[in-house]
């Protein structure tokens, strides 16, 4: 026999041995196999959340607020006014911070609006009278003093509340926010059905309603499109509307009602954020908001962002909302930061972090 061979003769008995001695380890004086089962298997004992759910309240003159209230109920509450063509669970879209929303103790409500989701449509009905219907949907909520924070179409129903109720407000936030005032929308000057013509298409199809740029930052969240594409169809097809357009096309002539409400009586902080590149709500409307308010507002533009700043700088306006003003989030090598402001500004100036969640680097 080779060499080999004897090697593979040894190693096959020393396996043989092995197999021996492990098989004596295992098996009882019975014969049996006394080996530990494997862990006993883990299964959480309450549900993850799926996103906001939709409440019913009945008001005061016989209608039907629909609404949704997320985050802990001892927690600072915020109501939360979407953009044109959004339902009370549009706030769902920002759960990719929610973690954060919810370490720093803020509770969302949203109110939803005349014609959208489950809420029935009533072309007698104004901005007046969302703000009416947000405040007792409030009230039902034992929610006093409240924040506020309203994106795009969602401007004018805010400008309306903080003149109906300036005492309740607490802080007042806008983001890519349409002021009430100063020139009107160019679609103003079409008739009802040349605008139901216009929006049409768009609001059959969710795809195309909220359809962001290539290189728009949302991009990078996982789930966001779909998420929004549901919101969309929830919106225009819920109660079995079939994307009527009437709802869009009279929120959408509401816009158009000039001036806006006296802001006179405001005394509550101001945060306006602006996406340098957004075509929609552009930035020089953040100085139309400017002159209608009362005091003087904490501005925030940011280069990055088009009419997704709400979105692409949500972390920041969450730490806004929960106090902390004075503060900046920045991404600074792989770990976020909320800084003082002037630390923040100094390492972004000198390239050592950028603005926002490092959840944004991550791409």
């Amino acid at each position: 026999m080779t060499s080999s061979g004897h090697a593979r003769t040894a190693a096959i008995a020393i396996g043989t041995a092995t197999a021996t001695v492990l098989g004596a380890l295992l098996m009882g004086g019975s014969g049996e196999v006394s080996a530990s089962p494997p862990p006993e298997p883990k299964v959480q004992d309450a549900f993850d959340s799926l996103g906001p759910e939709v409440h019913a309240a009945k008001l005061s003159d016989g209608r039907t607020a629909h609404y949704s209230d997320t985050g802990n109920k001892d927690g600072k509450p915020v109501l939360f006014i979407g953009g044109t063509g959004t339902s009370a669970r549009a706030s769902h879209m920002t759960d990719f911070f929610r973690t954060t929303r919810e370490d720093l103790g803020l509770r969302l409500i949203s109110v939803e609006r005349n014609g959208f989701g489950d809420t029935d449509f009533d072309k007698n009905l104004g901005k007046a009278d969302f703000a009416k219907d947000a405040l007792e949907v409030l009230d039902g909520l034992g929610v006093d003093d409240v924040s506020v924070i309203a994106i795009s179409g969602g401007g004018p129903y805010a400008a309306e509340l903080a003149a109906r109720a300036p005492e309740r407000i607490s802080q007042l936030h806008l983001a890519a926010a349409l002021p009430p005032y100063g020139t009107k929308p160019a679609y103003c000057g079409l008739s009802d059905d040349a605008l139901a013509a216009a929006v049409k298409d768009q609001i059959k199809d969710p795809r195309k309603w909220w359809a962001f740029p290539d290189d728009s930052p949302v991009k990078s969240i996982p789930g966001f499109a779909d998420t929004a594409y549901e919101e969309g169809a929830r919106t225009y097809n819920q109660r079995g509307q079939q994307a009527d357009p009437a709802p869009q096309v009279h929120e959408q002539k509401l816009y158009c009602g000039r001036p806006g409400p006296d802001l006179s009586g405001l005394d509550a902080p101001v945060y306006l954020y602006g996406g340098k590149k957004d075509a929609t709500v552009p930035p020089a409307t953040l100085k139309t908001w400017q002159d209608a308010l009362p005091g003087e507002e904490r501005v925030r533009t940011y280069a990055d962002s088009g009419h997704d700043v709400q979105y692409r700088h949500w972390d920041q306006i969450l730490v806004d909302l929960a106090g902390h003003g004075d503060r900046t989030v920045v991404c600074k090598g792989d770990k976020t930061r909320v800084l003082i402001a002037r630390e923040a500004d100094r390492l972004v100036a000198k390239g050592k972090a950028e603005l926002g969640s490092c959840a944004w680097a991550k791409k």
